[in-house]
């Protein structure tokens, strides 16, 4: 089947991309480095994360305060994402990610300096913040560039590399900055944070080094001037195009109901009765999952009917999220999560690749920049919906906060499997899209 509504073309080959073995895309340098790179960042910030909210409960012990975490990171991403899209479509995408990581660093730097010192916590925030925008920026030409490295055949297992060095960071990224943390508050360090953050900047300047020795570069034909118009050409060309709307749509709503990460306390406490360390598993199941797909992925052809397995998939993760509500046995559990992060991951490797593939190079920007804050919102909504329905079917109607948990999760997955249904009778192109390639 031939596919639809694709794009003009992906790079031609780089050097040294010959081959099409599991492992080929390894002996292409920039994509190579352009990994490497990506990893280190993401690794560092996973372990800020998680020293930013040890940190902040530590010094404040307000649960409102680790709440303004994320409302400060998610103000930049709303008001910033039309200018960071066409940013990244007007201007070269290499030089954005560059600039993007050093004010990453700086804004790390500038927590370290806050943390050694115990400067005022608002100041914390306010680094937040600048981190929020620089991601903002980050995200759209970081996902843009990566088409420039890759032939296309190739693209969607660069996809699938991506997306698993991302999910192993964030496997890696809070443990790492849990273990430094508490090593050096046993040592009696009185600022431990303050040695995460820094590993952070150190972090943020490979990335930047590894970024800065690639040497394809993206050259914008034809500037486009600001304007509301040119802002907004993003979103009319996603609601233009029924796959790409489709599959954003699918994402968002699927994540919007389906999400339990947000509930894994309530489950691992009261109803797998699994302790501290079993919720350390709980959380990393779904990120482990996804880095076993991403092997499976790697040593098989590219999906031939890529639009169905994308469905499938949605279907299988609304489904694991049900045995996963209804689980009382933690090791059954801890499976349905790992299936969960598994099929998410195909999910995942197919709508990046889509959003890439078929749009054309002058807007890759702009809707790779709606593309992160459908998911951005979508992760952030999530966990409230998923919260405040356990909220309504536990203590406010004198249940316990387990029972509503268990409603909350169960229906999630029953309406994530409910939204599939109604995506693919809404936009069948889905359904019939054939080979990523």
């Amino acid at each position: 089947m031939n596919n639809v509504e694709a794009s003009d073309d992906l790079a031609s080959p780089p050097p040294g991309a010959a081959g099409d073995g599991p492992y080929a895309l390894f002996r292409n340098r920039d994509f190579t480095l352009y990994l490497i790179g990506r990893f280190a960042a993401s690794l560092g910030q996973n372990m800020l994360s998680y020293a930013i909210g040890w940190e902040l409960y530590h010094r404040t012990g307000s649960a409102l305060a680790l709440g303004l975490v994320g409302l400060a990171q998610m103000i930049p991403m709303v008001g910033c994402t039309l200018p960071a899209g066409h940013v990244a479509d007007n201007f070269n995408r290499k030089r954005i990610i560059l600039l993007a990581t050093l004010v990453l660093a700086v804004a790390s730097l500038g927590l370290t300096v806050i943390s050694a010192r115990q400067a005022p916590v608002g100041w914390m925030y306010l680094c937040l913040f600048v981190i929020g925008a620089a991601r903002t920026f980050l995200w759209p030409a970081s996902a843009a560039f990566l088409p420039h490295l890759v032939p296309r055949r190739q693209f969607a297992r660069a996809v699938t590399f991506n997306s698993g060095t991302f999910q192993l960071s964030s496997v890696l990224g809070p443990a790492l900055g849990g273990v430094l943390v508490a090593w050096l508050f046993h040592q009696h360090s009185t600022h431990p944070a303050a040695w995460v953050y820094a590993a952070n900047v150190l972090a943020s300047l490979i990335c930047f080094g590894l970024m800065l020795s690639i040497r394809r570069e993206h050259t914008v034909a034809v500037r486009q001037k600001i304007s509301v118009g040119n802002l907004a050409e993003g979103i009319k060309f996603v609601f233009a195009n029924k796959i790409i709307f489709g599959t954003i749509s699918l994402d968002m709503f699927a994540v919007f109901l389906g999400g339990a990460t947000s509930l894994l306390p309530i489950y691992a406490q009261n109803i797998l009765r699994a302790g501290p360390g079993g919720l350390g598993l709980l959380v990393a199941a779904m990120p482990i999952g996804a880095v076993i797909c991403m092997f499976l992925l790697t040593h098989r052809p590219p999906l031939q009917k890529a639009g169905r397995a994308m469905l499938w998939a949605v279907v299988a993760f609304g489904v694991a999220t049900i045995a996963f509500g209804l689980s009382k046995w933690f090791w059954f559990s801890f499976v349905m999560l790992v299936i969960c992060g598994a099929v998410d991951n195909i999910s995942v490797v197919v709508r990046h690749s889509l959003v890439q593939l078929l749009t054309p190079d002058e807007k890759r920007g702009r809707v790779s920049a709606i593309n992160s804050l459908f998911i951005g919102t979508s992760n952030q909504l999530g966990d409230v919906e998923s919260c405040a329905v356990a909220y309504l079917f536990g203590a406010a109607m004198g249940h316990t906060n387990a029972t509503g948990s268990i409603i909350s999760v169960v229906s999630g997955g029953i309406g994530t499997i409910l939204v599939v249904l109604a995506v693919a009778w809404l936009w069948p192109e889905i359904r019939r899209y054939g080979k990523l390639a």
